[in-house]
């Protein structure tokens, strides 16, 4: 059996065990099967087990990349190389005898060679997708974007705060003692502790700093998360009637904030006069505890409610502040346009790249969906899918992971055992929604197990789940596991390095679609972001040069399809950044037209034989 050769950009070669020649860095396979229409969409062609699977490239061949380097046209034919050109029933017919020869000698029988790909009922297509991104704020991420305005912008807020000079003012100029004032009063009509004691620190300390060097850029404030915890709370609230936001510059505020003042008074009808789900925004804040972020001191935990409000609202007036002086005919009008493609529309995009692009897949694993896409995508695609979440899943914290079976090719009900798997972990880092796992039955009543994870942010807790799944999955049941294993290109401490990862599952006897090596080309990227300087965590911020080298860069290859060899064989593989089975190697994402900090990751498998004994 020969191995795949390789290619970095999108799909690899396919498998092949019939003599070819190659061209560039890819291969090339003979097929006696008629191919279906290229240039029909795969929300049309229905799952993959409606279709047997092409062998090579044409036009617009949906089943592989375009980025595959195979080559369009037959190459001039070589000494030794082996063609096939077998009419197709002259192909049924070799097919027939070979068959018989097996039954009579005991060979497998299962489309053993190239020539003859097999039925469709023993090919599968699969994809995985971590379909985040950005959740709230359009500006958090460095986007490829054509409009020079949008560039302009980002480049003078990287300037604006790394090199401030004169404009690095002071707190007061931007929010007023009368605006403090008009604050700490609602605080106290509210009932909160501690105000008078939080007044003395904005007068001893906050109100004379600079805007830029004491407060968005110092690091002490950052760990305390005294400007980023009441965002994180309060950025955009989910309701049942729509989301409701919190007049600032980094979300999809439809409010006009071309002054302090039209921006403090809104600010402070949503702090104190709006109600969402049985309580007034006020209450939705929570303390922040030492024992998480021990950059506090104890006044500061005790106090942290009244302190990161005031906290907050400094943080909101200087980017108001920031963007109406840098920007202050264009930078609202562009943010809408980045809402309307990043947020707004995020859901109907993603729906629509999963629908068109990747309908003919059988199964799809997602991560990090909010609850509400769940009810999105069953009405989208739950005539042709089986749209599967956890029990446990987290409607608050919205970072679910989903498995679509399609129901042509798995019409049984999915036997979901994802607490069984869980309750055998001890302290990794996995939270409500986390993981999906369920055992299900395809149409030939072959026996699955099909799995969809989204791991903590250093991966740590990506090798334990794996362990923990494979020690509960039923015997002789076939294994398909999508995840975002949030693995990391260079190895470092604290760190889930890919490279680890891989041996460690090639060990435990899986494969990938990296194949069945321990060593694999860990340049092979599925996601490539960097945050800008309009959000709040700034010591996570990256300068636009520094996209290649900044440690805070995330280009790594994250995203793992796992299979088990004995069932499956590998026979393409693919990224794709573009919503077009596409990668481009050097383009950050996500972009207008691609919604996702993570590339779909897609695979193509063979069902093996069962061996004989």
């Amino acid at each position: 059996r020969l191995r795949p050769c390789s290619t970095r950009a999108g799909f690899g070669c396919r498998i092949s065990k019939i003599k070819v020649p190659r061209s560039g860095h890819g291969c090339k396979t003979a097929s006696t099967e008629q191919p279906t229409n290229p240039t029909t969409p795969a929300a049309e062609r229905g799952c993959m087990s409606d279709f047997p699977i092409r062998s090579r490239k044409g036009g617009a061949n949906p089943y592989v990349s375009s980025d595959a380097n195979m080559p369009e046209t037959k190459p001039p034919r070589e000494p030794g190389a082996a063609y096939v050109f077998v009419p197709t029933l002259a192909a049924c017919a070799l097919l027939l005898l070979y068959v018989g020869v097996g039954v009579v000698t005991g060979v497998s029988t299962d489309y053993g060679v190239s020539s003859v790909r097999g039925s469709s009922a023993n090919v599968l297509r699969v994809a995985t997708w971590n379909v985040a991104a950005i959740n709230n704020n359009p500006f958090e991420y460095w986007i490829t974007h054509d409009d020079k305005a949008y560039n302009k912008l980002m480049s003078d807020v990287q300037e604006f705060v790394s090199n401030p000079g004169e404009r690095d003012v002071i707190v007061e100029e931007v929010f007023s003692d009368q605006m403090w004032d008009s604050l700490s009063k609602k605080m106290k009509e509210v009932g909160w502790a501690g105000v008078d004691e939080v007044d003395k620190m904005w007068k001893d300390d906050f109100r004379s700093r600079k805007i830029v060097g004491d407060f968005l850029t110092d690091s002490t404030l950052g760990k305390k998360r005294l400007a980023s915890m009441p965002d994180r709370v309060m950025n955009t609230i989910r309701t049942e009637n729509g989301n409701v936001m919190r007049p600032t510059v980094i979300n999809c505020f439809q409010g006009d904030l071309g002054t302090q003042e039209k921006w403090f008074k809104a600010w402070m009808a949503f702090m104190f006069e709006t109600r969402v789900k049985d309580q007034m925004v006020y209450e939705t804040l929570l303390p922040i505890k030492r024992s998480k972020y021990p950059a506090l001191s104890e006044d500061e935990e005790r106090l942290s409610i009244p302190l990161q409000t005031l906290c907050g609202a400094i943080f909101d007036a200087i980017l108001v502040h920031m963007m109406n002086s840098i920007a202050p005919t264009t930078w609202q009008p562009l943010r809408s346009e980045l809402c309307a493609a990043l947020n707004s529309q995020k859901d109907s995009r993603t729906l629509e790249i999963l629908e068109r692009t990747y309908g003919d897949a059988d199964v799809l694993f997602v991560q990090e969906a909010a609850s509400a896409f769940v009810r999105t995508a069953s009405a989208s695609l739950g005539d042709k899918y089986h749209i599967l979440a956890p029990s446990s899943m987290d409607p608050k914290r919205d970072q679910n992971s989903l498995v679509f079976l399609c129901k042509k090719r798995f019409p049984a009900t999915a036997s979901e055992f994802t607490d069984e798997v869980l309750s055998s972990l001890s302290k990794a880092p996995v939270a409500n929604g986390d993981l999906y796992a369920a055992t299900v039955f395809d149409s030939s009543n072959r026996p699955f197990v099909v799995a969809s994870f989204h791991g903590d942010t250093n991966g740590l807790a990506t090798i334990p789940v794996t362990d923990a799944l494979l020690a509960k999955i039923p015997e002789n049941h076939k294994l398909l596991f999508g995840l975002d294993a949030n693995t990391y290109e260079k190895e470092r401490e604290g760190y889930q390095g890919a490279a680890k990862y891989q041996a460690f599952i090639i060990d435990k006897g899986l494969g990938s679609q990296h194949g069945v090596d321990s060593s694999i080309d860990v340049k092979r990227y599925t996601t490539f972001n960097a945050r800008t300087y309009l959000q709040p965590q700034l010591n996570k911020a990256v300068a636009f040069d520094e996209r290649y080298t900044n440690i805070n860069v995330d280009r790594n290859p994250k995203d793992f399809i796992l299979y088990t060899p004995r069932d499956f064989e590998l026979v393409d593989t693919g990224r794709d950044n573009t919503g077009e089975r596409t990668y481009t190697e050097d383009m950050m994402f996500p972009t207008l037209k691609f919604p996702s900090d993570h590339g779909v990751t897609a695979a193509t498998l063979r069902l093996l034989p069962r061996r004989r004994v």
